[in-house]
């Protein structure tokens, strides 16, 4: 059955989605297809789709016996949240604001301390890394 361009949109989509939902440590593309209800055929040319896009790692393994690829996002969304809560986008200097203008992103006494909140909130919310010794 051969898909629309607007079908095989939406399917790339889905796949990526639950490829990044996953995490860096990846699911089986035949687990994908599985959940999805697509044949074979079909999620291994959805995930050549991706993987040519530079949106997800492809890596053959054997799996119970049987040859499959891991899929694992390379690139991760962006998270709307931070950029919603940026000062820039409600300043009354922002028709001003350019690199080498009376106020920029160097300058501005707003964007710095923004920065720096978001920078903390982050690094609160990952786990931290233990150091590595030899």
């Amino acid at each position: 059955m051969e898909r629309t361009e607007e079908e095989l949109v939406d399917l790339t989509s889905r796949v990526y989605k639950l490829v990044v939902e996953r995490g860096k440590d990846g699911v089986l593309q035949s687990e994908i297809w599985k959940e999805l209800g697509l044949t074979s055929r079909d999620g291994s040319r959805l995930a050549i789709r991706l993987e040519r896009r530079g949106l997800i790692g492809r890596v053959k393994v054997l799996e119970e016996g049987r040859w499959t690829y891991k899929l694992t996002p390379l690139r991760f969304p962006t998270d709307m949240a931070s950029i919603e809560k940026a000062p820039c986008i409600v300043c009354q200097f922002e028709s001003k604001c350019a690199i080498d203008g009376e106020i920029g992103p160097y300058n501005c006494p707003w964007i710095g301390p923004w920065a720096t909140k978001e920078f903390r909130e982050l690094t609160q919310t990952v786990a931290p890394v233990a150091p590595v010794t030899t």
